[in-house]
């Protein structure tokens, strides 16, 4: 179902029809990597990013988010240890939760070092929970086995870039029957204007493993000048009878752009609990996928976003149900202030023998202001018998009654209306596993709804 409100059609762009420029990006930044396969990995992908071309609305994926404002020929790109002391950081943002059990920090900011720890009785069963780079250059024969394997680098011109010169991300590799008790935490912080920011997150259990692991990406709001590009990869492999909880939350600043794809993978018996949060960037285009290889493996996907200004998010979800009896669950809830525009495009496939899949979908919104805009594009592809599919999309503006109730007991209207927004919003933030975060996203829709 998709919405369009009256008086408030979407204007294309002026620039709709120019051609981006090329990143002036060179081969010379791919990172020196020792290993021969490594080096061959990246070399492989600049190659498939020279000549891929760049996404267009005439792209069914992308008919919906004009990236042509995107000043691709501005952008340097991002070096560890390049000095950023103009940027200012909120010390809430940067601060590490407590009570982890590992912690990688890459806070990219004036004299702020990477930093990172794992709890020694997880090094000792042989755990590895790093940054990128080290994990290239410390362990090279597991990367070698780990990289690329579930999001191939010709997926597309993004995905090659990230492929090829990605130095900044995190890998956690947990052996078969590990079971870490403690959450683990990472953070990627900062930005600088006119820069291109480019990670590649890869997370790995074996089978019987198990992991709880929050994954933030930030950058300070207010400014308003000069864009950062923002280019990820996420990359998750659940193992037979394993279990992975993976909060990911994104609060970039209002001048990110962010392009990233991620794809998770469950083998049989295998159990992934993905939270995904949005409230950041100026224009944020997601891909996430969820394959479901073997009988038994199951996944449930909860994802919320939160949109003010004149920020258009687009997210493009599938779940893919490639065995027999596997279970998959999707909800994302959004919310929608001033210009803002929000896209979610989901898609449950089926595939031929798949019998017994239970699959389930369902997107949504809650608009907020006159001429905010939500379209929501559920789909099915179902090429089995004896299924189980639903999907669901609702659009909507807060409910009278409740407002009225709360009014009636005495809130002012501001408040009520965020506890409203806070309500709808609950089931999913209720979630996330560690408090700090939390409460950094209440703030964030808080600021937002109270400007």
């Amino acid at each position: 179902m998709t919405q369009v409100k009256k008086n408030n059609t979407q204007k294309t762009s002026k620039t709709a029809t120019q051609a981006l420029k090329p990143f002036s990006f060179s081969r010379e930044l791919i990172p020196n990597v020792s290993d021969t396969d490594l080096s061959n990995y990246r070399e492989t992908a600049w190659k498939a990013y020279q000549a891929l071309p760049f996404p267009s609305r005439k792209d069914e994926p992308w008919r919906r988010t004009d990236i042509h404002g995107l000043n691709t020929a501005d952008f340097g790109l991002h070096r560890t240890g390049q000095d950023q002391d103009k940027l200012q950081l909120d010390p809430l943002c940067i601060e590490p939760v407590s009570d982890v059990g590992g912690y990688v920090g890459q806070i990219l900011a004036g004299s702020m070092e990477p930093s990172q720890h794992l709890d020694e009785e997880f090094v000792s069963k042989g755990v590895i929970f790093v940054d990128f780079l080290t994990a290239e250059k410390e362990h090279p024969e597991l990367m070698k086995r780990l990289l690329g394997q579930i999001v191939k680098s010709d997926k597309d011109k993004f995905t090659a870039l990230a492929s090829a010169l990605a130095q900044d991300g995190v890998v956690l590799y947990v052996p078969k029957n590990v079971v870490i008790e403690k959450p683990l935490h990472s953070l990627y912080c900062g930005a600088l204007q006119n820069h291109a920011f480019i990670n590649h997150i890869i997370i790995w259990l074996e089978e019987g493993a198990e992991a709880t692991f929050v994954h933030e990406s930030t950058s300070p709001s207010g400014v308003s000048e000069g864009q950062v590009f923002h280019n990820g990869i996420v990359e998750i492999h659940v193992g037979k009878n394993a279990s992975l909880n993976f909060v990911e939350l994104q609060s970039w600043g209002e001048n990110v752009w962010s392009i990233t794809r991620e794809c998770a993978q469950v083998m049989g018996g295998g159990s992934l609990e993905w939270i995904y949060g949005a409230i950041g960037t100026r224009l944020t285009k997601n891909f996430s996928d969820i394959d479901l290889l073997e009988p038994g493996a199951k996944a449930r996907m909860s994802g919320f976003y939160f949109a003010n200004g004149h920020q258009h998010l687009d997210h493009d979800t599938q779940q893919n149900h490639l065995a027999e009896e596997t279970t998959s669950d999707l909800l994302f809830k959004g919310a929608l202030l001033d210009n803002s525009h929000s896209v979610w495009q989901g898609m449950i496939h089926v595939a031929p023998g798949a019998i017994g899949t239970d699959g389930y979908q369902s997107n949504r919104n809650l608009i907020l202001s006159q001429d905010a805009r939500a379209d929501s594009i559920p789909g099915l592809e179902i090429l089995a018998d004896d299924v189980s599919c639903t999907h669901g999309a609702t659009i909507g503006k807060i409910d009278e009654n409740e407002l009225f109730y709360l009014l009636s007991r005495g809130i002012p209207r501001g408040e009520a209306e965020q506890l409203i927004v806070m309500g709808f919003f609950a089931e999913i933030l209720e979630r996330i596993p560690f408090e700090g975060v939390k409460d950094r996203f209440l703030e964030t829709i808080r600021e937002k709804m109270s400007n």
